[in-house]
């Protein structure tokens, strides 16, 4: 046994989440047109100072994981159940409402603008709920435990990026708050492949359960 697979076996296994169409929703992390785009926001400033080329494995891997979602939001709405999606958007123009987090990347949506929006691959259907925020974690920045409560949902599956910052750290307070957790492994993207398995592998059997979008389909089909 390696020194890694000896520190894991500190942790007992987790358990797999006990998922039902009313206790479960799909949780889609900024996947919107500032950081998952090529044409738009981070990708946009990067190919202006002729760096796009250290994006590439991450805009690569946005081309795997924009139809794993996609197929993952058709089953969810045929089985009725919820979606919720996170944007990073600001309430002010000048962005000063966003953390300091936000404010020392210089990552700032404007409310309205192109950047806040989500892709068209991916729009919010009619009575989704869409929540704005401003820092990485979705339960530090929005009310969406409030909301979570009030619609009776306990598990998330979630998907999104960037797997190392707002997916894992919204993954962290979820099981911290006692939430039953799937992430799937081929619907999030980080800035490298390394970066991406790194974040995979702290957040497995310590805060969720990581599956692929066809083992998440499989659990679907059992509904």
């Amino acid at each position: 046994m390696n020194r890694e697979e000896a520190l894991r076996r500190r942790y007992p296994k987790l358990p797999e989440p006990q998922i039902s169409k009313a206790n479960t929703a799909l949780l889609v992390i900024d996947m919107q047109y500032e950081d998952a785009h090529r044409d738009w926001g981070i990708a946009a400033r990067f190919n202006a100072r002729g760096e796009l080329d250290a994006l590439q494995e991450y805009l690569d891997r946005l081309q795997l994981i924009i139809p794993n979602i996609q197929q993952l939001l058709k089953r969810f709405r045929e089985l009725r159940m919820e979606v919720i999606y996170t944007r990073i958007e600001s309430l002010t123009k000048d962005g000063r409402d966003r953390s300091l987090e936000h404010k020392n990347v210089d990552l700032h949506c404007p409310p309205g603008s192109k950047e806040a929006q989500i892709l068209e691959e991916l729009t919010p259907e009619d009575d989704e709920i869409v929540l704005s925020k401003t820092c990485g974690s979705v339960f530090n920045g929005t009310m969406i435990e409030y909301v979570l409560r009030n619609i009776g949902v306990q598990n998330l599956i979630v998907v999104g990026v960037v797997t190392s910052g707002c997916v894992e750290i919204s993954v962290r307070d979820a099981a911290d708050k006692s939430y039953g957790i799937i992430v799937v492994e081929d619907g999030c993207a980080s800035w490298t492949n390394e970066v991406h398995c790194a974040s995979i592998d702290r957040m497995h059997d310590i805060f969720g359960k990581v599956k692929s979008t066809n083992e998440v389909l499989q659990l679907l089909e059992q509904l």
